[in-house]
């Protein structure tokens, strides 16, 4: 009886404050990784504003890209002439 007051003492006195510390040290990187993530949704939801815009963007892309390809066309169609 006595050596199981022995380890109920041991595991107050040692055993316990070890896992409180332990705990305590999880906690705070899990709080870490909360604001990390709270930071990374508020950027999201930015971003998603700024890419409302990206549809009509693409249009002009396309636009601009069918404008150079006429226009690649024409030049390769000159310059062949000019060595044919």
């Amino acid at each position: 009886m006595v050596l199981w007051w022995i380890g109920n003492v041991l595991l107050l006195v040692v055993i316990l404050p070890v896992v409180i510390f332990l705990l305590n040290r999880v906690l705070a990187a899990l709080e870490r990784i909360r604001g990390a993530t709270d930071h990374i949704l508020s950027g999201g939801v930015a971003l998603v504003g700024e890419l409302s815009d990206v549809p009509e963007a693409l249009a002009t892309t396309d636009t601009t890209i069918g404008e150079v390809a006429v226009g690649a066309a024409r030049y390769a169609g000159s310059v062949a002439k000019l060595l044919g």
